[in-house]
């Protein structure tokens, strides 16, 4: 019982508080880690196929060691005081979840929009998404925005709330390390298409049963605010599988499909064009609402995702 108390308590913080700035985040001191263990495998491994092998280091280290860690404090703080282990754990537990940070950061962007300030807009976007942002106008800073909302609903509400549910602050922990893992050395390019595959693999195996069950509660979440649930499921069927990411496009998708809105299209990186499979249907521009709507049906998502996570405390 004490576990499910920890976890509501953890959902709750995350709500209500989110990430304070001046408290330390895990996530900051799991980047040091990162950053330092990449630096020491780069000056000891030369050859660059040599790497690959010793790209398994990241999800051993980071990720083995963020769940010993966490694991040692609980532990410890057990012989202070009960108490205090379940306060840590339901902390260290709302450090994984970002609702409110997604939610702060979509509404900033709706709310400089509707006042027509579109370089705040653009500026607030670019604080969340790797594409250039300068030339974008109305509908593109909206989809931007929809889209990082919509993406982020797996990797940083439901995953963290099934595995703290699963193995508490420890494991919810380890599932973030191998999350900021894949942010930060996970992609394929060529500084670390060999040095980051272990870490962009685990990412995606780690969220693959997450982001299915993110399909089902955004399809129940459209019902329940009587946004179009049978367009939702039509379009994470359609068109899931054409994201690159085998679990990012599901909650892409299913956003879409609810609101009756196209996602992907052209974007830039560093001036670079990069064209991602669309996803729904574009039977209207998008516009500043839409991002309200999505953080609506993210925070339903959460809620029902919430009410699952404690039934799975319960079975075991």
């Amino acid at each position: 019982m004490t576990e499910i108390w920890v976890l509501c308590a953890a959902y709750l913080i995350d709500r209500v508080v989110g990430d304070p700035r001046g408290l330390p985040h895990p996530v900051i001191i799991m980047g040091w880690w990162i950053t330092r263990l990449e630096q020491v495998i780069r000056s000891l491994v030369k050859e660059e196929s040599h790497l690959k092998l010793a790209g398994v280091l990241f999800p051993v280290v980071i990720v083995g060691g963020s769940y010993a860690v966490v694991w040692l404090i609980l532990w410890g703080a057990t012989f202070i005081h009960p108490v205090l282990a379940w306060i840590l754990g339901a902390w260290l537990i709302s450090t994984t979840i970002a609702t409110k940070g997604l939610a702060d950061a979509g509404m900033e962007i709706a709310r400089h929009l509707v006042a027509g300030d579109m370089e705040a807009a653009r500026r607030s976007l670019s604080m969340v998404v790797g594409r250039d942002t300068e030339q974008l106008d109305e509908p593109e800073v909206c989809r931007g925005a929809v889209e990082t909302v919509a993406e982020n609903i797996v990797d940083a509400i439901v995953s963290p709330l099934i595995f703290a549910a699963i193995g508490g602050a420890p494991l919810a922990m380890a599932y973030r390390a191998a999350n900021t893992l894949d942010s930060m050395v996970g992609y394929k390019n060529e500084k670390y298409l060999n040095l980051g595959w272990a870490s962009a693999r685990i990412d995606d195996v780690l969220n693959y049963i997450p982001a299915r069950l993110t399909a089902l509660l955004l399809v129940t979440a459209s019902w329940l605010q009587r946004l179009d649930g049978k367009q939702c499921w039509a379009m994470i069927r359609r068109d899931a599988h054409l994201h690159p990411s085998p679990n990012s496009g599901l909650p892409e998708a299913g956003v879409a499909g609810a609101l009756g809105v196209q996602l992907g299209g052209l974007n830039y990186y560093q001036g670079v064009a990069s064209n991602r499979a669309k996803m729904g249907d574009a039977k209207r521009p998008l516009q500043a609402s839409d991002i309200v709507a999505t953080i609506r049906l993210m925070y339903l998502v959460s809620l029902l995702c919430l009410l699952v996570s404690v039934m799975i405390s319960i079975l075991l």
